[in-house]
């Protein structure tokens, strides 16, 4: 991919991140557990990306975590707070409106080539 292309995207998916992250997050999960159903659902996340991005997450108050150390390897999980769900649903509401408005720009139906 060209690079600038390739810069523009990554600042389109950046954006995007968040809000599938947070969409994961109603019932708890690990890392490795959210990577898998992002993956799963197409969207491509490493690792690197994506326990900064739940640290961020969880300093905002976003989420919480807690230690699972039942089993022999000790999980840190992950869930939304109450906070968390009154932004994640606004960006979700926020995501849909720009969303139709793209797709109406780019569909050109909101133009007519004879104005």
């Amino acid at each position: 991919m060209e690079p600038l292309l390739e810069s523009f995207a990554t600042e389109l998916r950046r954006g995007t991140l968040t809000l599938a992250v947070l969409s994961q997050l109603r019932t708890p999960q690990y890392g490795y557990s959210l990577v898998q159903r992002l993956e799963k659902a197409g969207v491509a996340i490493e690792q690197s990306t994506l326990y900064p991005l739940l640290r961020r997450l969880e300093k905002q108050e976003l989420l919480t975590s807690s230690w699972d150390t039942t089993e022999s390897r000790p999980r840190k999980y992950y869930v939304m707070s109450e906070y968390g769900s009154e932004i994640y649903e606004q960006l979700k509401k926020e995501w849909e409106t720009m969303t139709t408005e793209l797709k109406t720009l780019l569909e050109g139906d909101e133009f007519d080539e004879t104005d």
